[in-house]
């Protein structure tokens, strides 16, 4: 398994930016935000650890949230990455479109599935607490046969270990 670039997934921070969840993402050299991400500042904060992408989610409102699309196409190292903040509003078949992999948030539990030829990541709720749920961010590698992820658990340190795909 060759190392790529990195890009680091967080979601559901409203108005939360944890020091943990800045630390795990240290490196990256994109931010993917799907949504519900609180005020301005928190994609602030976030940009100066690397560039943002960002995705409106059902909480985000007021003047700086109008302008975040509900969803974004981003092409990195010759891999199409589509965001959603609630897979239920998925707007394309990621399959046919192309897409290696669709990033969403919205249900606060972290996943990775495979649905045919694309990976669905949800990195989990990085904000304040809900429920029993864990708090976390992933990283994502892109490679050229494949995308790997792992899990980062912010509050209990653990890094998982990188989930190798082949795509």
């Amino acid at each position: 398994m060759s190392d790529g670039p990195e890009i680091g997934l967080i979601s559901d921070t409203h108005g939360l930016l944890r020091p943990e969840a800045v630390r795990a993402l240290a490196g990256v050299e994109r931010i993917i935000h799907a949504g519900d991400v609180g005020p301005q500042e928190i994609l602030d904060d976030l940009a100066v650890v690397a560039p943002v992408t960002v995705v409106r989610g059902n909480t985000d409102h007021g003047p700086a949230a109008a302008a975040w699309p509900f969803t974004q196409a981003i092409e990195a190292c010759g891999r199409l990455l589509y965001v959603v903040h609630d897979i239920q509003e998925l707007d394309i078949d990621p399959n046919v479109a192309g897409v290696a992999a669709v990033i969403y948030g919205h249900s606060h539990k972290p996943a990775v599935e495979r649905g045919g030829d694309t990976l669905y990541i949800n990195p989990g709720s990085a904000g304040p607490r809900r429920f029993s749920l864990p708090i976390t961010i992933a990283r994502l590698r892109i490679r050229a046969d494949g995308l790997d992820v792992r899990l980062h658990d912010l509050e209990s340190g653990a890094v998982g270990e990188w989930d190798s795909y082949a795509l």
